[in-house]
């Protein structure tokens, strides 16, 4: 198959990839898959010598791994001490370490000495509010600069952090703040969003009422120039005025350091908590081998507070990067935006929901009157990027740029597979594994699959990144339904894919959206990869509905201009469905909606549709970003059971 994108000799001799396996004193020939499996069959070198590698500050202690029988019971680096922050903020120079744009257009900005001030000073306030190693402090907030100090205040004090972005109702915030007791509440006054303002501390109110635990709020008011009336609640600006606490005690390696959540689509949200080290030395790795990201670098990632991807970008610092916030739509106040900004700071490593990838393409954006020469690398992740979105980046936005489809999740904080500079790019492809994670493709029966075969995503063996817990399940119950119940003893992550010839991958899916037509399993990402290409569709969804002993595929379009949805066009669908992918991929109806259920971090809701137009309950519509969406699905009369 004809590559995308090849690295250049130059690129690879200089990469950091390199760097790392002549450190190693390792020869693979600059063949990913063979350091691939070299990482995960020498798991205690791998780790041990990227810990130094990296320089991660700490006391890495004599054991590497101690493996258990239960997979999940392992324990990498058990006698180490380190503190997160300690390692965030190695620098203390005057350049810049984070800077935010809003939609708005103004901008704030904050040194690597201002930040280690104001981080000790919050630090100083926590413990004077007799907060403790792990409390919980929960912030309600737009993505803002105040929220990096309060999180690495907290994780400086080994407290635990969790947050959620603003766009969550307050009964979406209960769901999930409630299950962890936090002592504290961080929020800010108000955001914008598709140049709407919208209050925030109207809701505060009845969070309060319903999480007795939140002793202290602390608010902050988003324009750092506007002083506004912040109700009676703690100033933020007020409380980073203590003295500066310098000192940094180090924790155990696992050491929770915050609380993420699952998007709740099927009940209430799962508390995936997080270990310290677990995560800072996997964002390490995962900046450094894979993105390439070096010291005084840049880089931004569009996301909101309540997505990974947030707590991503902030591991990005410690390796001396600088990182930049966006707070507001996307494509506001022109379509443009994100990568203006990128032009306008230079930005190197530049990450976007491979949804507003596929938007700029159905718009037919042409990014030719932008300078885009710094990014190197562009990231997409959320959802898999369609092969026609890899082929729109190179035409249409840089020819030049390794282009990086990444895919894990919250559970884990970072990624199964995503890119490197060993291996080319393809269409619709992921360049390869994690490096030290076992990742493989299973059959239903737990054999690994041929290339070309599809199959579920699992990994073989323990990972640092794994969770430490899920807040509440004290018996483990919950994190072994998630991840251990289809293979004995290996992680299911829920996602189905393909291995490739390449050693790459193709996401076909979540495992629990795969549609059985006559008994044949189909990934929807299947469908999505030939309708999203068609010139009058900017988006599908694509359900399975039981349907006379069996299953039948129905499709969801939203059309152009609200363009009509006739029977030629309709039949058009079908033969470029059948033609590029199989008669069994062919939906039997397919249906025009005004609009597409989505979760707050952009993600198609397929299984609250499945829910619906299978009669059965939705658990929990407050994960879901735009809920009314849903009543077009009841009852239509085109999925009457005859």
């Amino acid at each position: 198959m004809n590559y995308l994108w090849k690295p250049s000799a130059n690129l690879i001799e200089n990469s950091i990839l390199n760097k790392f396996t002549k450190y190693l004193d390792l020869d693979f020939d600059k063949n990913f898959k063979s350091l691939w499996r070299w990482s995960v069959e020498n798991p205690d070198i791998f780790w041990s010598k990227f810990w130094d590698f990296s320089k991660i500050i700490g006391d890495k202690g004599n054991e590497i791994i101690i493996k258990d029988k239960i997979f999940n019971k392992s324990k990498f680096f058990p006698d180490s001490k380190i503190n997160y922050s300690e390692n965030i903020l190695k620098k203390r120079t005057k350049d810049i370490a984070v800077n935010f744009l809003s939609e708005q257009g103004f901008e704030e900005k904050i040194s690597w000495q201002e930040l280690y001030q104001k981080v000790c000073r919050f630090s100083s306030y926590l413990k004077k509010s007799n907060l403790k190693k792990g409390d919980r402090v929960a912030a309600y907030v737009p993505n803002k600069i105040e929220n990096i100090i309060s999180f690495l205040g907290c994780a400086k004090n080994g407290i635990i952090w969790s947050s959620c972005s603003p766009d969550f109702g307050p009964q979406g915030v209960i769901d999930r703040f409630k299950q962890i007791k936090p002592k504290m509440l961080i929020t800010c006054d108000y955001y914008f969003y598709n140049g709407k303002k919208i209050n925030i501390l109207d809701k505060v109110d009845e969070i309060l009422k319903q999480i007795p635990s939140i002793k202290t709020v602390i608010a902050y008011n988003y324009n750092n120039q506007d002083k506004k009336d912040l109700k009676n609640f703690v100033r933020f600006d007020e409380a980073i005025k203590e003295d500066l606490d310098v000192t940094f005690e180090r924790f155990e390696f696992n050491h929770p350091i915050y609380i993420l959540f699952s998007s709740g689509t099927t009940g209430k949200p799962k508390c995936i908590t997080h270990g310290a080290g677990n995560v800072l030395i996997e964002h390490n790795k995962e900046f450094m081998l894979h993105c390439d990201i070096r010291d005084n670098e840049k880089l931004f990632y569009y996301t909101t507070t309540g997505w990974m991807m947030w707590n991503w970008l902030v591991g990005g610092l410690a390796t001396g990067s600088s990182i930049f916030l966006y707070d507001g739509a996307p494509v506001y106040p022109k379509i443009d935006t994100l990568l203006e900004y990128c032009q306008n700071k230079k930005i190197n490593l530049f990450g976007v929901s491979a949804k507003y990838i596929d938007h700029l393409k159905n718009e037919n954006y042409n990014s030719k009157n932008l300078d885009l020469r710094s990014i190197k690398i562009i990231t997409s992740t959320g959802s898999p990027l369609a092969e026609e979105s890899f082929n729109y980046i190179y035409k249409n936005i840089k020819k030049d740029v390794h282009l990086a489809s990444i895919a894990g999740g919250t559970d884990l904080v970072g990624c199964l597979v995503l890119g490197n500079l060993f291996s080319n790019v393809y269409k619709g492809e992921i360049q390869g594994q994690s490096l030290g994670i076992d990742v493989d493709v299973f059959t239903d029966d737990g054999k690994s699959t041929a290339d070309g075969e599809k199959g579920e995503l699992v990994v073989k063996q323990p990972f640092p990144s794994m969770p430490v817990k899920f807040w509440g399940d004290d018996n483990g119950e919950k994190y072994h339904k998630a991840y251990f119940t289809k293979y004995k003893n290996i992680w299911h992550h829920g996602d189905f894919i393909e291995r490739t010839s390449d050693n790459g991958f193709i996401m076909r899916g979540r495992s629990d959206s795969t549609l059985n037509p006559g008994g044949v399993r189909i990934g929807t990402s299947e469908i999505y990869q030939q309708v999203e290409d068609i010139d009058f569709i900017t988006e599908g969804l694509v359900v399975g509905q039981d349907f006379d002993d069996d299953v039948r595929i129905i499709l969801f379009v939203t059309t152009k201009n609200n363009q009509e949805l006739n029977d030629e066009k309709i039949k058009s669908i079908k033969s470029k469905i059948r033609k590029n992918c199989s008669p069994k991929h062919v939906p039997t109806i397919i249906i025009k909606v005004p609009e597409i259920p989505k979760t707050k971090s952009g993600k198609i809701v397929e299984l609250a549709v499945r829910q619906v137009i299978n009669g059965e309950q939705i658990n929990n519509k407050e994960a879901i970003a735009n809920p009314d969406s849903l009543e077009f699905f009841k009852n239509l009369p085109q999925l009457a059971q005859k």
